[in-house]
């Protein structure tokens, strides 16, 4: 009876086994000999559609000939829609984003996303908001509201995501910013109070003695640090635009902090009166074009009033169209004058992007550290830069 059991269990996982690489492999002439009936057949054709040999040949991902496996999701709005869809109903949200994203890419389904029956049916991310932002001058009227719909979908996600924290953060940043000499005991700030004191440092009893005490303050609801958010609109920063346009509203919902966001490629657009709504933000960004980070940098300079309680925030890949001495020098003359300057090379979760490396090295010689940053790590970045102390790199 064991042997027999074994068996049975040796066949089902070989059976198992045969079936995944058939899901892998694809097409009827794979060498398995396993036939796929039911949601796999299912899975499998929707995979073929997008991953076959001869994307969007319209084959729906049947054999092609000479034993090819072949795509196709044609060209037909109401054909992607039912594909769309299909791939929500047999595979996870992160597998569908990756899909959708390869589909508008490999597939060139850009423009099938202008009609709303294809809007209401993709899984809303932050790739396929960059897309909608890069298409939204060619909009119809009915498309529109159908757009803004899936981009506030992925805005309410991400502020949801990131707005309490941030706040929480931030908020504490600037409470241990402002000091005070008669702190209560729990806001004695040690280390300052310690080094204050050295001269009283008493060798027999091995202790400092505090004439002086160094407290953290509560930050008073007036203004207290101004922040300038200067980020690369072109088409590779997709994510970070996003990102960057969440994280500007929340600022400015902060009223010890004043907010600037301004958004460049070769022109500078300033989109500060619109961080009331990030949607509003978003559809005022043009993505695409050229860069001109030099042009940027000196309109944002041009609006510091209070240099030693600035923040400059550049988000960008460094790419420079623009004039690269003078970039730099605005980068030195800034941090001469007080203002805390950062370089993130992006603000998305997707990694180390491609960048300058020349550019990069160049800020980093003139202590401005270019990085990649995630959207989790933004706010204790910002917070040290608040609290001018050294920025937690990745």
């Amino acid at each position: 009876m064991a042997g027999t059991a074994n068996a049975a269990a040796g066949d089902a996982f070989a059976r198992e086994r045969l079936r995944r690489w058939r899901m892998v492999l694809g097409g009827e002439e794979d060498g398995t000999g396993c036939a796929l009936a039911g949601r796999d057949a299912a899975m499998d054709a929707a995979l073929s559609a997008l991953y076959g040999r001869d994307g969007g040949n319209g084959r729906s991902g049947r054999q092609a000939k000479g034993g090819e496996r072949s795509a196709g999701l044609g060209g037909s709005a109401p054909h992607v829609a039912r594909w769309l869809g299909d791939i929500r109903t047999y595979f996870p949200g992160s597998v569908v984003q990756i899909m959708q994203r390869d589909a508008i890419e490999r597939l060139g389904l850009a423009s099938l996303l202008l009609e709303p029956e294809m809007l209401e049916a993709v899984e809303p991310d932050v790739h396929l908001v960059g897309t909608l932002l890069s298409l939204h001058k060619a909009m119809p009227e009915t498309t529109r509201e159908t757009a803004r719909a899936v981009v506030r979908t992925v805005v309410e996600r991400l502020e949801a995501r990131l707005a309490s924290r941030t706040r929480a953060t931030l908020t504490g940043a600037l409470d241990r910013s402002a000091r005070t000499g008669r702190p209560r005991h729990a806001d004695i700030d040690w280390n300052r109070t310690i080094r204050a004191n050295l001269k009283n440092y008493l060798p027999e009893y091995r202790t400092v003695v505090p004439e002086r005490l160094i407290g953290y303050g509560r930050a008073a609801q007036a203004v207290k640090k101004e922040v300038v958010l200067c980020v690369d609109q072109s088409g590779s920063m997709a994510a970070s635009v996003v990102h960057a346009s969440v994280f500007g509203a929340v600022l400015a919902s902060m009223r010890t902090i004043a907010t600037r966001l301004v958004v460049f490629d070769t022109a500078v657009v300033d989109l500060t009166d619109q961080l009331t709504d990030p949607v509003d933000v978003l559809f005022g960004t043009q993505l695409g074009g050229g860069t001109d980070i030099n042009r940027a940098l000196a309109y944002c300079q041009s609006k510091i009033t209070r240099p030693a309680d600035t923040v400059v925030v550049l988000i960008s890949d460094l790419y420079e169209g623009g004039i690269r001495d003078e970039m730099l020098g605005r980068v030195a003359a800034m941090k001469a004058s007080g203002t805390e300057f950062v370089a993130l090379l992006a603000l998305s979760d997707e990694g180390a992007p491609a960048y300058d490396r020349e550019h990069a090295a160049a800020l980093a010689a003139l202590g401005v550290p270019a990085f990649a940053c995630t959207p989790d790590l933004f706010p204790e970045v910002m917070a040290a830069a608040l609290e001018k102390r050294p920025l937690p790199l990745p």
